[in-house]
């Protein structure tokens, strides 16, 4: 299968996963709560149905982790190679506000790294995309454009992408190293998405996340060109320990 076809059928699939949680949005729905208090809907329980299907009938060969079906031994995973990295609402507290910011996330991981990525905003109508050898994409209603990050220096005004939902207490110290800042608040992935497409310059997220949380935001923003690495300067990756949760990391388009 080549990149392009294999990444036409995943936007389809996150499109199709979308399309299902759009039904659920546009109307009452249930919420639950998982052990660590975290929203749950019948919207991610619906998206992940479409994208578990959709990616078993694509690459049959390939494991699929979802935030929806974690519970995955590291014995087992730690023999992957290669898999699907899956969230299938990110941002679940922005769908019960309705407010449009959540996302659909499925991200191909090889050897760590994410190759290809797809983030999909059903209620917004937009589609970030990606793949290592093809580049970074956007679609919305005025067609697809090619993303590349805003490269700047690391002084003036400095727009700062931020969590809507879980602001960092840690956030403000970071920040006092630049001479001025604008604040950019967004919810879920799509804050990953506008450090690629040149309406942020940095994105520091000093907060807890786990691996589908960034996985697919990831690789839009990195083949966009921005750099993404953990607080020590090392790269951010994927499969390599036992738990989930991403340690603190940043999303930069700042010259070094």
């Amino acid at each position: 299968m080549n990149q392009h076809h294999l990444l036409d059928q995943v936007v389809a699939i996150a499109k199709a996963a979308g399309e299902a949680a759009m039904i659920i949005y546009q109307k009452d729905f249930n919420i639950e709560y998982k052990g660590d208090d975290s929203p749950v809907t019948d919207a991610d329980l619906a998206a992940h149905a479409v994208i578990v299907k959709g990616l078993k009938a694509l690459t049959p060969h390939l494991p699929i982790l979802s935030e929806e079906s974690a519970d995955i031994s590291w014995e087992e995973r730690r023999t992957w190679e290669e898999y699907w990295l899956v969230d299938p609402i990110d941002g679940t507290k922005e769908f019960i506000k309705k407010n449009g910011e959540f996302t659909v996330n499925i991200a191909l991981i090889k050897q760590g790294k994410p190759v290809l990525g797809v983030v999909d905003a059903p209620a917004l109508n937009e589609t970030y995309f990606a793949e290592a050898s093809l580049g970074a994409f956007k679609q919305d209603s005025q067609g697809i454009h090619s993303l590349k990050v805003t490269k700047k220096a690391n002084k003036g005004l400095i727009r700062v992408v931020g969590s809507r939902s879980h602001p960092s207490p840690d956030l403000a110290a970071y920040l006092e190293q630049f001479e001025a800042v604008d604040m950019v608040p967004k919810g879920s992935s799509l804050k990953l998405c506008l450090v690629a497409e040149g309406k942020a310059d940095i994105y520091p997220r000093l907060g807890l996340t786990s691996e589908w949380d960034t996985g697919a935001g990831h690789a839009v923003a990195e083949i966009a060109g921005a750099s993404i690495t953990q607080i020590d300067g090392s790269p951010l990756t994927y499969n390599q320990k036992a738990q989930y949760l991403n340690p603190y990391f940043i999303v930069s388009a700042l010259l070094d």
